[in-house]
């Protein structure tokens, strides 16, 4: 029996929405964040030395890193689906940068932008004020023009294809759900339609509405 050990306002949302697409049985195990510092506990290191999630047990194998368990779900239980056919040099190739993409280029702006933005609240008052200006500076001169860039290639490949590669959900949109997800709860998309047409088909997905009612909605760190 696989079992997703789930931390709460985590990136495991879309190994569950993996797992119901492969209509595959599974178990959760459900770990709360710290509320001061949230942070994972450290019953998660019990499971995986650096006690991140999503992790998952299959059997006595233990996997982790989002990319690495969608490869194994996809390779071992898809029987073919979930990813393009490698004689499709086209489509694979496709494929395979945009599940290294989502975690190498896309995350590292997304997760700058939380800890800077974080960064104010957590200062003592009387370095508060200096504190939100760098933030802001930060915020307006480098993460946010950069995201905006990404962005717009993204908005040009979805409005080109309608997602990122393969038949949708391909292990590609699981793995880019949760940078789009993010990037929907946290800022405006009007100038990107495509990205939210992308977001909107996710969560009409029936496997993601079951995963929605068996987990419940997917937050954000920081909400």
């Amino acid at each position: 029996m696989i079992r997703v050990h789930h931390l709460e306002k985590s990136r495991s949302h879309r190994i569950l929405w993996l797992l119901e697409a492969l209509e595959l049985e599974y178990d959760i195990e459900v770990y709360q964040r710290d509320p001061k510092t949230q942070q994972a506990p450290d019953a998660l290191k019990k499971v995986h030395p650096l006690g991140k999630s999503p992790v998952i047990t299959d059997g006595e194998l233990i996997v982790a890193e989002s990319g690495a368990i969608i490869d194994y779900l996809v390779n071992r239980y898809g029987k073919g689906r979930f990813q393009p056919s490698a004689e499709d040099s086209n489509e694979w190739v496709n494929y395979r940068y945009w599940m290294h993409y989502a975690e190498g280029s896309l995350m590292p702006l997304l997760v700058m932008g939380l800890i800077f933005s974080q960064i104010p609240k957590q200062s003592p008052w009387f370095v508060r004020p200096i504190a939100q200006g760098i933030s802001g500076t930060v915020q307006k001169r480098f993460l946010q023009p950069q995201l905006k860039q990404h962005l717009g290639m993204i908005e040009s490949h979805l409005k080109a294809h309608g997602n990122f590669a393969g038949e949708f959900p391909s292990g590609a949109d699981v793995q880019m759900s949760f940078p789009m997800q993010a990037v929907a709860a946290t800022q405006s998309l009007d100038a990107f339609p495509a990205i939210t047409a992308f977001v909107a088909r996710i969560q009409q997905d029936p496997a993601w509405q079951r995963v929605v009612e068996r987990a419940g909605p997917l937050t954000m760190p920081g909400e």
